[in-house]
C-alpha cells in the first residue's frame, strides 16, 4: 500500500468533512425496501443500506449502474478490463466484490425488484445485463441478506428497483453519445400514465472497439413495464428486460488469444400482484431469469482455430410471496415463501456440422435443482429510541438439503439525529452446477458455503451534513476451493474492516460526498482492494452542472500466493452538463483524466484517459 498517497487522500477527506460541519437544511429520511421487503425508514433497520436514486445513476450518463455503484458504496469493487463491456468466461471482468466476499463465485447477489439474477450453471452475476435504462433506484445492502433472499446473498445484495410512472402524463427521453476508441452509446425511453394504467418502454444500443485489438463489444436491449392500479390498495405489473451482447476476447497481454468471441443473450420477465394498506402490505410474483451463451474460446495459435463452440442454456424461474403486517403499535412482522426452479445445461457443438459433442460433465440427467424456503422477520420498536429485529429462514435444496439461516439486530437512537446499529447475520451459498457436475474438478458431495458477519455502526444527520461509520468482522468456513484438481469444502474466510461515508449539501450550488473502506483479509483473494476511497463534488449553477470524483485504490490484489501482486492507482473522472434549452442538454465525460496505468484483472491493462460527448433530449 502506498502510505504517502493514502495519507494525502485521507487528509483531503478529513478537510472536506471538517468544512461540512456548519449550515444547511435538514435532509429527508431514506425509505428502503431491500432490508425487509416492505418500505421502511432506514433508521429503524439494523442493516447498512446505501440508496442511489435515478438522478444520481444518470447524471454521469453511464449505460450500466455498476460504475456509479462502485463510486458511491464503500467496500464495493467491480473489476474492469476495457472502455465498455465486462464480458463472460475466461478473462471476464464485472466481478462484484463486497468486503472481500466475491461476486465472481456467486457470493454477491444482484436482484431486480427483489428477484435473484444469476447464471444458472455458473452461479455468478452477468454484469453487462444490469442496465441503467431499467433502474428507478439501486439499493445496496452490505452484509448477508440470506434470511430474505436465500443462497448467494452471503456477502450482500444489489437490488435494482425498476422504473414506474406515478403521475398522469407522458415523458420521453433520449440520449446519444460518442467518444474514444469508436465508442457509441444511445438510449431512448417513454413513460406514460393515464388514470389507472402506466407504462415504461426503453431501448438502448452501445458499441466500442476498446483500447486493444480484437476487443470489440456491441450490446443492444430493451425494457418494458406495464402497470395497472385496480384500486388504491391493489395493483399489478408485468415487465420484461432483454439484452444481447457480442464481445471479443484478446487474452492477456502476456498470453494472447486469437478468434475468441462471445454471443450472449440474457433476459428476465416477471409479473406481480401487490397490495398496500395502512397496516399491511405484500406481493405475489412470478419471474424467470434466463440466458443463452455461445462462446468460441479461441486459440493461442492463429493458424489453428478452434473446431467447436461452448454453449450453455440456463434459467432461474421462481415464485415469491410475502406479506408484512403491523400487529400492534411499533411492531412489524414479515412472512414469506420462495420457490425456485434452477435449470442449466452446458455442452459443445461442432463448428462444421453443428452436432452436439461429448462434454466432460457428470450431470447424468440432473440438469435442474429446486429450492423452497419459508422465512419470518420480526421487528419491534420500544418507545422511540430502541428497535429489535430477528429473522429466520428455513431453506431446502433438492441436492444439498436443509439450511437454517438466522439473523439478529438492534438499533438504538440516543438522539433524534443519529442511531447505533448492531447486527449479527448468517449467509450461505449452495454449490453451483459447474462446481458439482461440470468439468474434472467437479464434486457431487459438495456442501453449502457458510459465514457469519458481525457489524457495529453509527450514523448521524447534522442539518445538511450526514455521516456514518461501520466496523465489521466476517468469519466463514466450508468455502469451496479446488485442491488437487477436485472441488472441496476446505476454504476459510476471515475479514474485518472499517467503512466511513459522508454527504454535505453546502448550498443550492455545491454538494460534497465521500466514502472510504479499509479491509484486512486473513486469506487474501484477488480483485479485492485493502483500501478504497472516493471524494466527489457536484456544482450546479445557471445552465451548467459539473460532477467530479477522485477515487483512490490501494492494495488491490491481482494475484495471490507466492506470486502475489498488488495495484495502487488514483482515478479522476468528471462530467460537465450544459442546458442548451429546456428540452436539450449537452454533456461531456472524461474518465481516468490523470492517465493512470493500472489493471484490475491481471494481464488486462485498463485504458488511459478516455472521453465521451453527447446530447440529452427530454419532452
Amino acid at each position: 500500500m502506498s502510505n504517502k498517497g493514502l495519507i494525502l487522500f485521507a487528509a483531503l477527506s478529513a478537510a472536506v468533512s471538517a468544512s461540512a460541519q456548519t449550515g444547511g437544511d435538514t435532509s429527508l429520511d431514506e425509505v428502503v425496501v431491500t432490508g425487509t421487503r416492505n418500505a421502511v425508514d432506514v433508521r429503524h433497520l439494523p442493516m447498512t443500506v446505501t440508496v442511489l436514486g435515478r438522478e444520481q445513476l444518470t447524471e454521469q450518463h453511464q449505460m450500466s449502474v455498476l460504475p456509479t455503484v462502485m463510486q458511491q458504496v464503500p467496500s464495493l469493487f467491480v473489476t474492469g478490463r476495457s472502455v465498455m463491456g465486462y464480458g463472460v468466461s475466461t478473462g471476464a471482468a464485472g466481478g462484484i466484490n463486497l468486503r472481500g466476499v466475491a461476486g465472481g463465485a456467486g457470493q454477491m447477489l444482484v436482484l431486480i425488484d427483489g428477484h435473484p439474477q444469476y447464471n444458472g450453471v455458473y452461479g455468478h452475476p452477468i454484469s453487462d445485463s444490469y442496465q441503467t435504462l431499467m433502474a428507478e433506484r439501486v439499493e445496496v445492502l452490505r452484509g448477508p441478506a440470506s434470511v430474505l433472499y436465500g443462497s448467494n446473498a452471503m456477502g450482500g445484495v444489489i437490488n435494482i428497483v425498476t422504473r414506474s410512472m406515478h403521475a398522469d402524463g407522458v415523458r420521453t427521453h433520449a440520449t446519444i453519445g460518442a467518444g474514444s476508441y469508436g465508442t457509441v452509446q444511445a438510449e431512448a425511453s417513454n413513460q406514460l400514465r393515464s388514470g389507472k394504467f402506466s407504462s415504461t418502454v426503453s431501448a438502448q444500443y452501445s458499441r466500442t472497439d476498446n483500447h486493444r485489438p480484437d476487443m470489440g463489444f456491441e450490446q443492444y436491449g430493451g425494457y418494458v413495464k406495464l402497470g395497472y392500479d385496480f384500486t388504491p390498495h391493489w395493483n399489478a405489473y408485468v415487465d420484461a428486460d432483454v439484452t444481447h451482447f457480442n464481445s471479443s476476447y484478446p487474452g492477456s497481454v502476456t498470453s494472447p488469444v486469437y478468434g475468441a468471441d462471445q454471443w450472449i443473450t440474457r433476459g428476465v420477465v416477471s409479473a406481480a400482484l401487490e397490495n398496500h394498506y395502512n397496516r399491511t402490505s405484500g406481493a405475489l410474483s412470478v419471474y424467470s431469469n434466463f440466458g443463452r451463451h455461445k462462446i468460441d474460446d479461441g486459440s493461442s495459435d492463429p493458424s489453428k482455430p478452434t473446431q467447436r463452440y461452448f454453449r450453455s442454456k440456463d434459467a432461474l424461474t421462481g415464485v415469491s410471496w410475502y406479506q408484512s403486517a403491523q400487529l400492534f403499535e411499533g411492531n412489524r412482522i414479515t412472512a414469506g415463501v420462495d420457490y425456485q426452479h434452477i435449470y442449466g445445461n452446458a455442452y459443445y457443438t461442432s463448428k462444421a456440422t453443428g452436432e452436439v459433442l461429448d462434454t466432460p460433465n457428470k450431470q447424468s440427467g440432473r440438469s435442474y435443482r429446486n429450492e423452497i424456503a419459508g422465512y419470518v422477520d420480526f421487528r419491534q420498536d420500544l418507545l422511540t429510541s430502541l428497535t429489535f429485529d430477528a429473522g429466520i429462514r428455513l431453506d431446502h435444496h433438492s441436492v444439498t438439503g436443509t439450511e437454517w439461516i438466522p439473523q439478529f439486530g438492534v438499533v438504538f437512537r440516543p438522539v433524534t439525529t443519529g442511531e447505533i446499529k448492531l447486527m449479527a447475520s448468517k449467509g450461505f451459498r449452495n454449490p453451483t452446477m459447474r462446481e458439482m457436475y461440470l468439468y474434472p474438478p467437479s464434486n457431487e458431495e459438495l456442501e453449502p458455503e457458510r459465514l457469519w458477519t458481525y457489524e457495529l455502526s453509527w450514523r448521524q444527520r447534522l442539518n445538511a451534513f450526514t455521516y456514518g461509520v461501520n466496523v465489521y468482522y466476517i468469519k466463514g468456513d466450508n468455502m469451496i476451493q479446488t485442491v488437487n484438481r477436485r472441488n472441496v469444502n476446505t476454504g476459510e474466510i476471515e475479514n474485518y474492516g472499517v467503512e466511513t461515508d459522508m454527504a454535505y449539501r453546502i448550498n443550492s450550488h455545491w454538494s460534497l460526498n465521500s466514502n472510504h473502506s479499509f479491509l484486512h483479509m486473513e486469506h487474501p483473494v484477488v480483485s479485492v482492494p485493502e483500501y478504497k476511497g472516493f471524494i466527489g463534488a457536484n456544482f450546479t449553477g445557471g445552465r451548467w452542472s459539473v460532477i467530479g470524483g477522485l477515487q483512490y485504490i490501494s492494495g488491490l490484489y491481482t494475484e495471490t500466493g507466492q506470486d502475489e501482486r498488488k495495484e495502487d492507482f488514483c482515478l479522476l473522472n468528471m462530467t460537465v452538463n450544459y442546458t442548451l434549452m429546456k428540452q436539450c442538454t449537452l454533456w461531456l465525460r472524461g474518465e481516468n483524466l490523470l492517465a493512470q496505468s493500472y489493471e484490475t484483472t491481471l494481464g488486462y491493462p485498463m485504458p488511459r484517459a478516455t472521453f465521451m460527448a453527447g446530447v440529452n433530449l427530454s419532452f
